[in-house]
């Protein structure tokens, strides 16, 4: 009897090991199971599949960190003082730290993409070859995504030894780079009648027209030099009152959109911008970029806050 008993508490104990080793997910299992995501993710925001993996791999430990298993985080990605989903506290640099939390590993990778995509820091990245993980991971490090010295190496080293570049090769990305989305496009104003040139260069944003200012220039200048009502011209610029314009300041001469670009539906607020600074950038009416983030009462965006340019994102 006591044999038996004996046998039977020694295959418990086995049988606990072993559920207790497959709870844990090695490295390539944690590849396999999330490589198509990764590629999903290149294909729609332009990062190449391997770092996407790698980054994970190292982030959140092969899947296997609390983080990862009770907030499905897999990138260490702070709340943040605008995120407003779900949250997980865990200590990292200091003690409890706020870090979202997601209701799906996809999840987690949009907002990985989202991170990198609509923040001016990691925009340079994005005219990188897709298939160069090495200058890929370099950059990462010199915007500043982690403080380790090493961390280029660490994701090189992870990519090189379980091959990941493999996923990067033959994957297409659907969108261009942010700084082709918003790089100044030069109009022909010759068939414009109402927009007579008077050595001045003419561009177009997200169907907008517009000029930059000189020195000592004001709205009711270039207003009266395009034959434009002053009222009018102020509409279009969001602007209550005439006044002196930096130089190289944006203005519109035409009315600008309900929304933006459809490959650039978020930008991430940088420190002190303000929601009319971002409304200038894109070309979209400051009303419509205050109704669409609930912001109609004055409020500023703080640093790191999604801004929404269209409507809500995926999440």
């Amino acid at each position: 009897m006591i044999k038996y008993l004996f046998t039977g508490f020694l295959l418990l104990m086995a049988s606990a090991g072993f559920s207790q080793r497959a709870g844990k997910m090695t490295r390539e299992e944690y590849i396999e199971r999330y490589k198509d995501l990764a590629v999903k993710q290149m294909k729609e925001s332009g990062i190449p599949a391997s770092i996407t993996l790698a980054q994970g791999c190292l982030e959140s430990g092969n899947g296997n960190s609390r983080l990862s298993v009770e907030g499905n985080n897999h990138f260490g990605i702070k709340c943040h003082s605008s995120w407003t989903g779900e949250y997980i506290h865990h200590d990292d640099d200091a003690l409890q730290e706020c870090f979202r939390k997601y209701t799906s590993v996809e999840g987690s990778y949009n907002d990985h993409s989202d991170f990198l995509r609509y923040r001016d820091r990691y925009k340079f990245l994005f005219d990188l070859p897709p298939t160069d993980y090495k200058a890929w991971a370099h950059g990462l490090k010199k915007a500043g995504y982690a403080t380790n010295p090493q961390y280029a190496e660490q994701l090189i080293k992870i990519i090189e030894d379980y091959r990941l570049y493999q996923y990067d090769t033959g994957t297409p990305v659907d969108v261009p780079p942010p700084s082709t989305i918003e790089q100044p496009k030069r109009v022909d104003a010759s068939g414009k009648r109402h927009l007579v040139i008077i050595n001045r260069d003419l561009f177009e944003r997200n169907g907008a027209m517009y000029v930059l200012a000189r020195t000592n220039d004001t709205y009711e200048l270039i207003a009266n030099e395009y034959n434009i009502k002053l009222k009018r011209l102020l509409a279009y610029n969001d602007e209550p009152t005439n006044h002196l314009l930096e130089k190289g300041q944006v203005v519109y001469l035409s009315k600008k959109q309900s929304k933006a670009n459809k490959l650039q539906p978020v930008h991430i607020a940088n420190d002190n911008e303000t929601l009319w600074q971002i409304a200038q950038r894109y070309a979209v009416r400051l009303k419509s970029i205050e109704k669409y983030n609930n912001m109609q009462d004055g409020r500023q965006p703080e640093e790191g806050q999604e801004i929404y340019l269209r409507n809500k994102m995926r999440k």
